[in-house]
């Protein structure tokens, strides 16, 4: 297949877009840039990189591809708080939009990146399945419970959207996240040797490799038609939900030396959820997952002894996207609206 990546050069798309290459789809990437420490190339990793806002797509932006994978959007819920209205207009508009176009382009597939943390506040009886009630919390969950159910509506014989609810993401990636939790916990564990827990440790959360997300994505591409049309489905396992306090634990084991420490006056978070994860693995059986949170850990304690990491970076502008969108505002680099001053928009497959 012919692929189209937006957010190809995120935190999962720089995970994503390789696995893709390696099962023999031709990728094209399509990003804006927000967090790359590096100078924008029109060909970067051995693909074509476009620099486009996703705001700005145009029909002929999808003129031959097979698929589009849309990870693109303002992502994480501290980020979806900074400005809601930019968050609908991002995450759910602008995705509509790129899906319209798409499908008058001809595009086949469509995996859409949604999110488990649709379930907000979930019976912790039971585990929660694709049938069971959203409740989101967030300006970014209900992004992504908008933009399901608008490409729902454009489902046809032509057109096939999947949603792809992703567990809570961990694991090292060139375009590293900080504010994800066993992220957060292993980055605090190695600076400072404090496993910093921000709640109680009671609420529960499902976890789900960077890399077994990209390898659920290859699946789904792969899948045939009839399988996964207009569906939803959670990424993940079901072994992997845990509360935050046993993630803690499996950070104190993999960083010798460190201590887990709670924040003073920390209470439950409101968002707890456990998620099953029996679906995909029935209707993608080529999904197979192969890390795990102990594994995970373990990765991320050696990636962070070869990258050099710095305890300004685990609270920063490099590993935290609120706080780069931040600093990228206040040096007048991004106007109100998040969009570049000074644009650059490269011509499709120019």
């Amino acid at each position: 297949m012919k692929v189209l990546i937006t957010g190809h050069d995120g935190y999962i798309g720089s995970v994503m877009a390789p696995v893709l290459q390696a099962a023999g789809h031709e990728v094209v990437g399509v990003d804006t840039y927000f967090y790359s420490d590096e100078r924008y190339e029109a060909r970067r990793h051995g693909f074509l990189n476009l620099h486009k806002d996703v705001r700005d797509f145009v029909p002929e932006d999808f003129e031959g591809f097979d698929a589009v994978v849309h990870l693109a959007a303002l992502s994480n819920d501290p980020l979806g708080e900074l400005n809601p209205e930019l968050t609908h207009e991002i995450n759910y508009q602008a995705s509509l939009q790129m899906a319209k176009l798409a499908k008058e382009a001809g595009v086949q597939r469509c995996l859409f990146a949604s999110t488990c943390s649709v379930y907000g506040v979930a019976n912790q009886e039971e585990l929660a399945t694709e049938e069971s009630p959203l409740q989101p919390l967030s300006a970014y969950a209900v992004s992504k419970i908008r933009s399901e159910e608008g490409l729902a509506k454009l489902a046809d014989d032509g057109f096939s959207p999947v949603y792809l609810r992703m567990a809570t993401v961990y694991g090292w990636s060139p375009r590293f996240r900080s504010d994800l939790v066993l992220n957060n916990l292993a980055c605090w564990a190695q600076v400072s040797g404090e496993i910093r827990i921000l709640s109680d440790g009671t609420p529960w959360r499902p976890a789900v490799h960077v890399g077994d997300v990209a390898n659920a994505y290859a699946a789904a591409l792969a899948a045939p038609r009839e399988a996964i049309h207009n569906q939803a489905f959670n990424v993940g396992v079901n072994e992997e939900n845990y509360q935050v306090r046993d993630l803690a634990a499996i950070v104190h084991e993999a960083f010798p030396g460190s201590q887990v420490t709670y924040a003073e006056g920390g209470g439950p978070d409101p968002r707890s959820y456990r998620v099953d994860f029996g679906k995909i693995q029935r209707c993608i059986p080529a999904f197979k997952p192969v890390w795990n949170a102990r594994r995970g850990a373990e990765e991320l304690r050696s990636a962070f002894e070869s990258a050099g990491l710095r305890q300004e970076d685990v609270a920063g502008p490099k590993y935290v996207r609120l706080a780069a969108l931040k600093a990228l505002l206040a040096e007048g680099q991004l106007d109100k609206n998040l969009y570049w001053r000074a644009r650059v928009i490269y011509p499709t497959q120019g």
